[in-house]
């Protein structure tokens, strides 16, 4: 047997390893079986410090402020810290909505830097040293917390060893277009399925970074918010947890915000995300592995803190397709159909059931589950970046993710990483290729993993390249405009 047909099954293997994590996963899932608290009495309310961090933040900022300020919790036992790095216009908006909240006799602040230091992680550290909460709730720009939000997760903390309860997210424009309905079916796996599992399993599984409440002693007694790495969220969850504290998942309780509409902020989302998970992994790999909790809490947080690993084994895979269709793939019919089911067919299991959980309809699945699928496979270039991104020493610079809101398009941001689409497009070529070349040679066994890898690359190249597109034109219109400008000035001159 050649090189390549060896390199095609061992990297099979290595998804296999992934694959099988996740039909575990389904098979421990049961429903989203939340269960509602008793509420507290109102003398027993704890002082809850609601923080929002925010950063340029024009299209959202009043709309979540708003929402925060129309929580149902007593006004006396609720602090609201707008923790603002802006430097747009954002700035202005944010004083008129907190005057607002004072005005109507809430204790509301604003807090401001004079310089990023820490990104995220530095704005909430330098938050806590003014909050006055025992409790700390978070969220980020765009999301819109509903008003029973606090009251229903705060009895959760009656439990003096529960540290952190984070809540469902919920996708406002699930609907909106194709990536943001494969966009909300990946989160849903994440959120429906993984975060449930691990939690009633007994695993360690991570605070989000909004939509949840922190007790202020599990932070202090984690060592605090810390920036040396990417996802200071995930970092402190799992710092908080080898400390003992307890973890609480309530996705009975939910939390709507968007999804990026656009494949740029998604990529620079998913991109920090991935990033930063391999740097938490490099920093708590020997704490974790020291630590004194049972061997299957260990290995899940292994598998969770490297998951995104397996990106380059799919590009690598990609890259060896074409060569073992046409040379053939030293596989069997059968041993071929059993990789392909351990490979792809059990992540539609995963997000097929994540999917009905959430009471999407069969139609609706029948769209949603092979878009997720092909649109993970196409970051899977963006993703490879990231992940050696993350094997490096250097933090790297926490790039926001865009939120549009419902502002006019000439009011929204633009994404500060935008992929060209050229190595996804030269992958689709590629793949496609191989595709004509694997039906001639009759590579039957290769051709459903070739036909889903076409779709992925090809249609995230399609997206980056139109954008490419937009922007360039845009960028000749606006040149246009100034030297008409400049033109007529000098004629005035």
């Amino acid at each position: 047997m050649s090189l390549a047909p060896l390199l095609y099954a061992a990297l099979l293997a290595v998804l296999a390893v992934f694959g099988l994590h996740r039909v575990w996963m389904v098979l421990r899932f049961r429903s989203l079986r939340g269960r509602a608290l008793a509420p507290l009495a109102e003398a027993d309310l704890p002082l809850v410090t609601v923080q929002l961090p925010l950063y340029d933040e024009r299209t959202v900022a009043a709309r979540l402020i708003r929402s925060v300020g129309a929580l149902d919790y007593p006004a006396e036992r609720l602090e609201i810290q707008v923790l603002d790095d802006s430097t747009d216009e954002t700035r202005a908006i944010v004083d008129a909505e907190v005057e607002e909240l004072v005005r109507r006799g809430l204790r509301a602040r604003v807090l401001r830097r004079t310089t990023r230091t820490g990104y995220k992680a530095g704005a909430l550290a330098e938050g806590l040293t003014q909050a006055r909460g025992e409790l700390v709730a978070i969220f980020d720009a765009d999301f819109v917390p509903r008003p029973d939000f606090l009251r229903a997760l705060v009895p959760a903390f009656a439990d003096a060893r529960v540290g952190m309860v984070q809540a469902r997210w919920e996708h406002a424009n699930r609907d909106e277009s194709l990536l943001t309905r494969a966009q909300a079916t990946l989160l849903d796996g994440h959120f429906v399925i993984e975060h449930t599992v691990r939690h009633e399993a007994g695993l360690f599984f991570n605070f989000n970074g909004t939509a949840g409440i922190w007790r202020r002693a599990a932070i202090d007694a984690a060592g605090g918010w810390q920036h040396d790495t990417l996802t200071e969220d995930l970092d402190l969850s799992y710092r908080a947890q080898l400390a003992g504290w307890r973890f609480v998942y309530a996705p009975h309780v939910t939390a709507p915000a968007e999804v990026p509409a656009e494949l740029a902020a998604f990529q620079s989302q998913q991109r920090r995300w991935a990033r930063g998970s391999v740097q938490v992994a490099r920093k708590l790999a020997r704490p974790i592995l020291r630590a004194p909790v049972a061997a299957r809490i260990k290995l899940e947080a292994a598998a969770h803190l490297t998951s995104n690993c397996g990106y380059p084994f799919v590009i690598g895979l990609a890259l060896l397709l074409p060569l073992v269709a046409r040379s053939g793939t030293g596989l069997g019919a059968l041993e071929h159909l059993a990789a392909f089911v351990v490979c792809t067919f059990s992540v539609v299991l995963f997000y097929a059931r994540s999917q009905a959980a959430v009471g999407r309809s069969p139609w609706q699945r029948l769209l949603d589950v092979p878009a997720a699928l092909a649109l993970g496979i196409g970051m899977s270039v963006a993703q490879t970046r990231a992940v050696l991104g993350g094997l490096r020493r250097a933090t790297g610079e926490f790039v926001r993710t865009p939120k549009r809101g419902d502002a006019p398009a000439r009011a929204r941001y633009r994404s500060a990483i935008a992929g060209s689409g050229l190595l996804e497009l030269g992958l689709a070529l590629w793949i496609g290729w191989a595709l004509v070349t694997g039906v001639r040679a009759g590579a039957w066994g290769a051709l459903p993993f070739l036909a889903l890898f076409l779709a992925g690359f090809g249609w995230v190249a399609t997206l980056s390249l139109r954008a490419w597109a937009s922007r360039a034109f845009k960028g000749l219109q606006r040149r246009r405009v100034g030297d008409v400008t400049l033109a007529g000035e000098t004629s005035a001159g």
